[in-house]
């Protein structure tokens, strides 16, 4: 990835929680709940779940930075959607959780070296070997991939008379 390349994904990562914020508005808030099927989740566990996502990505970032060469964990979603019960927790305090989150990483990020940048791997259980820039790659495209999730979460919920 070039510099240039780099600094627009930075600065797309450094959105994410405003884009979430925007496609939310676009749902009606009694239909958060709502699930397409009981093995699928519902745009309120989705959002919890971005915010968990983000904070084992903050863990891995920082590993990668500060570690090079160490191992990642890797982290059971279904697991933790089902065992921290994401459909009782607060959709607002992961929506601010995330935004504090990206925004260090991003200060953060906005300040290492290009060498860090270029030489610094963690391996990771289930992806291998994990570079920076794969690593920005991955969450900047995350909070995105969802928010077309929670599109066909929704376009269920129509299809299925807006229960």
């Amino acid at each position: 990835m070039t510099p240039q390349e780099r600094t627009e994904k930075l600065e797309s990562f450094r959105k994410g929680p405003e884009m979430l914020k925007t496609a939310l508005a676009k749902f009606p808030r009694n239909m958060w709940d709502y699930k397409p099927s009981p093995e699928r989740w519902s745009i309120h566990e989705i959002i919890v779940h971005v915010l968990d996502s983000d904070i084992n990505g903050y863990i891995r970032c920082r590993k990668l930075i500060a570690e090079p060469g160490s191992a990642v964990t890797a982290f059971d979603q279904e697991a933790w959607t089902r065992t921290l019960h994401y459909d009782h927790q607060s959709v607002e305090d992961a929506i601010e959780g995330l935004k504090v989150l990206r925004e260090s990483t991003y200060t953060l990020l906005r300040s290492i070296p290009e060498k860090v940048w270029n030489a610094h791997t963690v391996h990771h259980p289930e992806f291998g070997i994990l570079t920076m820039d794969r690593w920005l790659d991955t969450y900047e495209r995350h909070v995105e991939g969802h928010i077309g999730q929670m599109k066909k979460t929704f376009e269920a919920w129509e299809k299925a008379g807006r229960p």
